[in-house]
């Protein structure tokens, strides 16, 4: 028998469907009041909204109410899928007496391509633990330290002029001219951008990231729909759109050889090791997570979220750990799109505490029988005197 709680998720991750439901069920009522309180989008975050119409049928049916204590077996109505339909469209249904509900899950755009994007993911899991991460290890530990830091600081040099567009794109000058310091200082002094004379003393200038998707952010345009790509991780529509402007500043201003391969794979291969070095301990958190796609997803799009906000003088609206994330938004154990009624309901039940089912009578307790305080007898001893003779 299905419970009100695992109907209703069953309908939420499944394509449309069509389901007979007697008038009074308890899942019928449920969606009366949904229905009644009329559903709204949920906020950023949740993946889906549920939409549903509930519609009597005349006509005969052979479903009658249940007797007091009946316990109905909800096998027995038509919970089979009818052929696929359009979204929003209403399902036709036989019988009489009876609710039909015709339900459609919608993908708001915060993840439409999960099930491309999760095979996107193990792939790329699959790749970096064979050939990213040794190669990650090796720059890493046999590359002299100061060729290393020099590269990086080489490269990063060169992405301070798109930083300090975006501060004034933001109408923040005091953080665009000390960007500008910045790029001045150690393209002369630090030979080219290879030494960060800038973040030390006396200058104390230190490198802070921006870019056109952060501006984007900074005036209320959404990350999209999040999208994982082989070569280039995790990432947003709004986030790809951003780093293709970023990319194209440098070979747009400077030309050659900024605009040819010998300084573009360079550049990404460079950039994507020291991003694989300083991620480590995250990835492998994420690795070690009951679900690592949704731990890689929701620490991608909380940490640009936080991104924003620090631009808006604002706190982090979330805990970005992966313990917190999962804590959050962790799935019911077992639930998916392509999982069976029968699989939801033993799935919901593994997760939720299960429906009593004793009637009215057997819930009513017994009265209490009234406590008689025991009665407790004191006496005292009386000493009378003997009558004088």
């Amino acid at each position: 028998m299905f419970s009100s709680l695992a109907a209703s998720v069953w309908l939420a991750t499944s394509s449309p469907v069509a389901i007979e439901l007697p008038q009074h069920s308890m899942l019928a009522q449920v969606v009366a009041a949904q229905q009644a309180a009329q559903l709204v989008a949920p906020e950023e975050g949740v993946d889906e909204v549920i939409s549903a119409e509930v519609t009597p049928v005349d006509g005969p049916t052979d479903l009658a109410p249940p007797e007091e204590g009946e316990v109905i077996e909800e096998e027995g109505a038509n919970t089979e899928a009818p052929d696929a339909q359009a979204p929003g469209t209403q399902a036709t249904a036989t019988g009489g007496d009876a609710i039909v509900v015709t339900g459609s899950s919608e993908v708001i755009g915060r993840d439409p391509l999960v099930e491309l994007n999760e095979a996107s993911f193990a792939i790329t899991q699959e790749v970096d633990q064979a050939l990213v991460a040794p190669i990650a290890n090796a720059y890493e530990d046999r590359l002299p330290r100061p060729i290393r830091k020099g590269l990086r600081n080489f490269f990063r040099n060169l992405l301070e002029p798109v930083n300090f567009i975006n501060y004034l794109l933001q109408f923040k000058p005091g953080k665009a001219f000390e960007t500008l310091g910045r790029f001045a200082i150690n393209s002369t002094v630090g030979i080219g951008g290879l030494i960060d004379v800038a973040e030390r003393k006396p200058f104390n200038l230190p490198y802070r990231r921006n870019g056109f998707s952060n501006t984007l952010g900074y005036y209320g345009v959404g990350h999209g729909p999040f999208l994982f790509i082989p070569l280039v991780g995790a990432t947003t529509l709004r986030d790809l759109v951003g780093s293709f402007l970023d990319q194209s500043v440098v070979p747009l201003a400077l030309g050659k050889p900024f605009n040819t391969p010998y300084y573009a794979i360079p550049a990404y291969t460079v950039n994507s090791l020291e991003f694989r070095i300083e991620f480590d301990e995250k990835l492998g958190q994420i690795r070690e997570s009951d679900d690592p796609y949704f731990a890689a997803r929701e620490s991608y799009l909380c940490n640009r979220e936080a991104d924003i906000a620090a631009l808006k003088n604002r706190p982090p609206p979330r805990d970005c750990s992966i313990e917190a994330l999962m804590a959050e938004g962790a799935p019911l154990v077992g639930v998916g799109a392509d999982l069976t009624p029968a699989d939801l309901a033993a799935a919901t039940d593994a997760n939720t505490p299960a429906l009593d089912t004793e009637t009215e009578a057997e819930q009513t307790p017994e009265p209490v029988q009234p406590v008689v305080p025991q009665i407790i007898y004191i006496s005292e001893e009386v000493v009378q005197p003997l009558p004088q003779s």
